[in-house]
């Protein structure tokens, strides 16, 4: 009799696809190790197809294992949603509420969420419009927008801004599969600073990458910029450099279909922050708060 799959492994398969190694989703998880790996390998005699390819720095999603994380994480987020439903208004809200996001955050952290948050509210209309940091910042100080999402890591508040942390995404090292630092468990910064390096000049970016070396930033070996990330991409998967960037925004394929493996760094680099803002003096209320508690218990940093 063919087993049935259940939530758990669907969980446990997520965290490992997320945190990109066994012992760390085992971590976060609460569970041992062993019990992740039986819950992969479970799934993976179940479909027929292996869902991760091992690395010596861990395990990245095969082509299909891609796929199936996808429609795990719409499970998931389903049931999670079904279960918080209750202590949120009822689908008969309606309203507007004026959102501003950030490139990294438009792109590839909220069209999901705002997805999921539509199937509860489908009344509610998000009035979203896509902003810099610092016309962000200005729009939170005029009090133009109810709600900014953006990369906390690159704002400095002062306490002009009420703020809550969303997603912590560790930042790692970018290169081709067929890079000379690929198959190591980790690497340096100062390895990373031998190397031609793709500099995303989006979203402050070039900022953030400037940081990790502090004053030695300077001499960072700048091959190329670009302010597209798929180009960046493209870029790192043809072996034209190396990248740091987020898990976040991080995907095995370039649009090329050329591999592109993700090394973590052996010091320590600052992940990448992002949250929500809205002006200090504004506190959420109504139906702006609805939307700010639906994305904070979505997004559930604290389990």
């Amino acid at each position: 009799m063919k087993s049935e799959v259940t939530l758990r492994q669907f969980r446990y398969f997520i965290a490992a696809a997320t945190s990109g190694q066994f012992s760390t989703a085992a971590v976060s998880a609460h569970v041992s190790q062993s019990a992740i790996t039986s819950a992969v390998q479970s799934l993976e005699k179940q479909l027929k197809v292996r869902l991760f390819e091992r690395l010596p720095h861990g395990v990245v999603l095969t082509p299909e294992g891609q796929v199936f994380f996808h429609h795990a994480r719409h499970v998931m987020d389903s049931v999670n949603d079904a279960m918080r439903h209750a202590s949120l208004l009822p689908q008969t809200a309606t309203g507007t509420i004026r959102v501003a996001a950030t490139y990294t955050v438009l792109g590839y952290f909220l069209p999901d969420l705002l997805s999921r948050f539509k199937r509860s509210f489908p009344q509610v209309e998000i009035d979203l419009v896509d902003m810099d940091r610092g016309a962000l910042e200005k729009a939170l100080a005029d009090n133009s927008i109810d709600l900014g999402i953006g990369l906390l890591s690159n704002i400095d508040s002062g306490g002009h801004y009420g703020q809550h942390l969303l997603v912590r995404s560790r930042r790692r090292v970018w290169m081709a599969s067929n890079h000379a630092l690929a198959r190591k468990a980790a690497v340096s910064l100062q390895e990373i600073a031998e190397c031609p390096y793709i500099l995303l000049t989006v979203d402050d970016a070039d900022v953030a990458a400037m940081r990790h070396w502090g004053a030695a930033g300077a001499k960072l070996k700048v091959a190329m910029r670009t302010s597209s990330l798929e180009a960046l991409r493209g870029l790192v998967a043809y072996g034209f450099g190396v990248s740091i960037l987020s898990d976040l925004v991080y995907r095995p394929w370039s649009l090329e279909g050329k591999k592109i493996v993700a090394v973590p760094i052996s010091d320590a680099v600052a992940p990448m922050d992002v949250g929500l803002l809205w002006p200090a003096s504004k506190e959420p209320v109504g139906l702006v708060d609805t939307f700010r508690q639906f994305l904070i218990h979505a997004c559930d940093t604290d389990s």
